[in-house]
């Protein structure tokens, strides 16, 4: 009776201390409510996502000491919606061949590998070495690609023996493995970035790599290195096409860190790009290293760092540092007889939705109060959906009680979207931060779309169906819960729901 007393007790204090860390985590100032961040300290580029057995795996660059970059180890999430995410242990460590970078992960369901035990697949991390000791010796010879399997779907990881399985030929940045299984060969494609430019490798058991080609030699920007890749089909008109995405730092068009993207043809060895234009995959602050889930059958699902290398290491969070976006659906569209990508939430973003306000149309001749006609519980978490005629002027103002705000708009005259976080908040950690962000609209429509979602330290813009998206984090001092409308004319088709919080 007595153990039972004391195990009682045991328990009730176990279960009060969780329920006080889930709702300091929760409260965390800036925390994202409905964007994935791990609960203690660093975090940038996603990593490994697979979907299998029901499950959608996120494994993340970690760095669990502190709240700035440091010796990357594989942290690890998991989710049965991509919404509603559980923070699992450390999945990868650093060893003596270094640093876990930047990778991918693959259900080897033919066993290719020879990993696999009783018929069961198993789950394969290939993933950068980054040697910090041998980069100090200037030698180039430090960054090398390898693997690790688990028969466990992700709880447990085992480093193959033989690492590296892709040796450094002598380049200083040679590192991001992206890997698909391509049916026509019957082979593994890894998409790896090296300096300013993408080599692609094949292999039959993800253990023995051959080089196939290069690509970008001669395309896309160089203002700094290639990061990160991913490439996949979509579908376009009546058959498909290849997208390849590649980050880039620094060099975006709004500065910083930038995924650019290329639509072409992939035979299997060469990627041969559709024209020779730059176009950017988002072009907001805040979205870098963004690749997408493998095994998701026909669904193309990307999710991004919000963050930027500008400032990353700078914004004034204490306890956490840096968030995801929200899962995003890839497609393809024709603009003006050009494949342009798009990038819309997904569906499963609905089981966020809350109380709605809605209008067929409102007249505005300089300033609505939107968030009042919805109600005093938006809290800064909402999602906010309009339509304008494409030649006004149309702004969205999100703002506090301390004369701090952030505008997102369409300047009809420029033809271009944009974000304006310049009185944000108090311009204290980086000055480069506070500044206005602009978009060219891809979209020739007569009504331009703005489809918002609000978090409580950042926006993320879906104009025109996605054809034209940006995304950017704030750190006011106040939460942004005032919303208005500025314009001359009318929006219509008016939404404005409630965003409930819902990660553990």
């Amino acid at each position: 009776m007595r153990k039972s007393t004391v195990a009682m007790i045991a328990f009730l204090l176990v279960a009060v201390t969780a329920s006080s860390q889930q709702t300091d985590f929760r409260k965390d100032k800036h925390r994202p409510q409905f964007h994935f961040s791990p609960k203690k300290f660093w975090m940038n580029d996603p990593n490994g996502m697979v979907y299998y057995n029901g499950t959608y795996h996120l494994f993340f660059q970690h760095y669990p000491e502190k709240t700035v970059w440091g010796p990357m180890h594989w942290g690890h999430a998991t989710s049965k919606d991509m919404i509603l995410w559980v923070e699992q242990p450390i999945a990868l460590y650093p060893d003596s061949l270094g640093w876990i970078f930047s990778g991918s992960a693959v259900i080897d369901f033919n066993n290719t590998s020879g990993f696999g035990k009783n018929g069961k697949p198993p789950m394969v991390a290939i993933f950068t070495h980054h040697n910090d000791p041998l980069e100090k010796l200037k030698q180039n010879n430090h960054q090398y690609q390898s693997i690790a399997y688990s028969l466990d779907e992700g709880k447990t990881w085992t480093k193959y023996a033989g690492n590296p399985v892709l040796k450094s030929p002598g380049i200083p940045d040679f590192r991001d493995p992206k890997v698909m299984w391509y049916e026509e060969s019957k082979n593994w494609i890894m998409t790896l970035a090296v300096k300013d430019r993408i080599q692609f490798y094949s292999s039959p058991d993800l253990k023995k790599w051959t080089m196939l080609s290069e690509f970008g030699e001669k395309f896309g920007a160089h203002g700094g290195v290639w990061e990160c890749p991913d490439l996949f089909q979509l579908s376009y008109e009546n058959g498909k096409k290849w997208v390849l995405l590649v980050s880039i730092n620094p060099g975006g068009p709004n500065s910083g860190s930038v995924t650019q993207y290329f639509t072409g043809e992939f035979d299997g060895r060469v990627f041969n790009p559709t024209d020779t234009l730059t176009r950017w995959m988002d072009v907001g602050p805040d979205n870098y290293a963004g690749v997408t889930f493998s095994n998701t059958g026909n669904r193309r699902i990307l999710m991004g760092w919000m963050s930027n290398w500008d400032y990353a290491n700078e914004v004034p969070t204490r306890e956490w540092r840096s968030a995801m976006t929200i899962p995003r659906e890839l497609g393809l569209t024709n603009i003006s007889g050009k494949p342009i990508l798009t990038s819309k939430p997904v569906d499963e973003t609905k089981v966020l939705l809350g109380k709605q306000f809605k209008a067929p149309s409102i007249k505005i001749n300089g300033t609505y109060d939107l968030g009042s006609k919805a109600g005093s519980n938006l809290k800064g978490l909402y999602q906010l959906y309009f339509e304008a005629d494409a030649d006004s002027d149309v702004r969205v103002k999100l703002s506090n009680n301390v004369n701090q705000y952030v505008t997102i708009g369409y300047d009809h005259g420029k033809n271009e979207f944009y974000i304006d976080r310049t009185n944000s908040g108090q311009q204290i950690f980086n000055k480069n931060f506070f500044k206005r962000s602009v978009a060219t609209r891809n979209s020739k429509a007569q009504k331009i779309k703005m489809n918002l979602f609000v978090d409580h330290a950042s926006a993320e813009l879906f104009a025109d169906d996605g054809t034209t998206v940006m995304t950017a984090i704030f750190f006011p001092d106040e939460i942004f819960k005032k919303l208005v409308v500025e314009s001359k004319g009318e929006i219509e088709n008016v939404i404005i729901s409630e965003l409930k919080t819902l990660q553990e």
